[in-house]
């Protein structure tokens, strides 16, 4: 099945290549079209990280050729600083220049990855002891704000601190993700996408969301965001309390899922006929369940569960959410919902899961994890 559905994905890939030529895709917008730009949104990094999937999976050239092409692009970002007043750095350039230093060796994708690392350590803000979201320094309202989706960009740091042995880069990782734990995390399991800190003292305000249901709700895409945030930390750290919140969450995000297996937008949102999904947020979901059960022992009890709710997720995607038979389709996964609670792309492909389930889809058929961190050298 794996099989099946990754050649899925690689036919629908080498039609992008034509049709997007040297843009990047980024929703869909209810017309089953991908909106592209010039490498200007911080999705970009994902199509780069699903040409260079297709790449390890295929020995067709067309896959390496266009994301060497990406690359190329990202080298041209980084030189002209174009739009990085956000901390989507490690999307950017973990899937792009990184991949390719994973996978080639090659010296000029490794300076450029530790460039990204060093434009995103400048959203480091000593004083309340975070990596600024949104906005540039100072900003009244973004000044002291952490989201959720922020624990992804955290590996760009820890591996640049693994390359050059550069303690500040793991301290800043290490102290945003304490901070994240402490106020992201329920109690209960559940998580706030967003929290406001004080910008000068670091005092906490409150809890609250961008894309959610309400403040107090539970957004699926920011629950999967910690699931795989948390335990791609705990493999850089060897934390098991950072292991622990991973599996906090994901026992979680298993236990609220409806009966097809594939999140509504919002776990608290009212169900109702046409109720939106996220498709996107069971495909990160899946990975960092993966990614769990990778770390687990074979003996330890709780492996099967993560492994299986992995393997779940992955295949309640294919069959019901992925775009088999449509030779027309421009994305991987239907029912994406970019933010529901805004009307903007609610029900559509997003880049960002067409990444995140053919990565799911190469971790179950090839054992390759993406592009997070380093693997061993064969």
């Amino acid at each position: 099945m794996w099989q099946q559905a990754i050649e899925d994905a690689l036919r629908v890939t080498k039609r992008n290549i034509t049709r997007f030529g040297d843009q990047f895709p980024h929703v869909s917008t209810g017309d089953e079209h991908y909106t592209l730009n010039d490498n200007t949104e911080w999705t970009a990094g994902f199509w780069s990280g699903i040409l260079w999937l297709c790449s390890e999976y295929s020995e067709d050239p067309v896959y390496r050729e266009q994301a060497l092409r990406t690359v190329q692009s990202f080298r041209r970002r980084m030189d002209h600083k174009i739009i990085f007043d956000h901390h989507d750095i490690g999307f950017l350039y973990s899937l792009s220049s990184k991949a390719q230093w994973i996978i080639e060796r090659d010296e000029g994708a490794r300076q450029l990855t530790l460039e990204a690392a060093d434009m995103l350590m400048k959203r480091w803000r000593e004083e309340p002891c975070l990596i600024q979201a949104w906005g540039r320094e100072g900003d009244a309202v973004n000044g002291g704000r952490i989201i959720i989706d922020c624990l992804l960009n955290l590996p760009l740091l820890l591996w640049a601190h693994e390359q050059t042995g550069n303690d500040a880069y793991r301290r800043v990782a290490e102290l945003h993700a304490l901070k994240s734990r402490r106020f992201l995390v329920r109690g209960d399991d559940s998580s706030y996408h967003t929290f406001y800190f004080d910008p000068v003292t670091g005092d906490a305000i409150r809890g609250g969301t961008h894309q959610g249901y309400r403040d107090g709700s539970t957004w699926t895409r920011g629950q999967a965001w910690g699931i795989y945030g948390f335990a791609l930390i705990s493999r850089y750290l060897k934390s098991a309390e950072m292991l622990e919140t991973a599996k906090r969450l994901g026992r979680y995000f298993v236990a609220h899922l409806p009966e097809d297996g594939v999140a509504y937008w919002d776990f608290d949102t009212p169900v109702e006929p046409g109720t939106k999904r996220d498709s996107s947020a069971s495909a990160i979901a899946a990975c960092g369940l993966l990614e769990i059960a990778a770390q687990l022992e074979t003996a330890d009890p709780e492996r099967q569960f993560f492994q299986e709710a992995g393997e779940a997720a992955v295949r309640a995607l294919a069959k019901h959410y992925s775009t088999h038979g449509n030779e027309q389709a421009e994305g991987l996964l239907e029912h994406g919902a970019y933010s529901a609670r805004a009307g903007d792309s609610p029900d559509d492909y997003t880049i960002w899961g067409d990444y995140y389930y053919l990565e799911a889809l190469m971790r179950l058929e090839r054992g390759i994890p993406g592009y997070w961190y380093e693997r061993p050298v064969l």
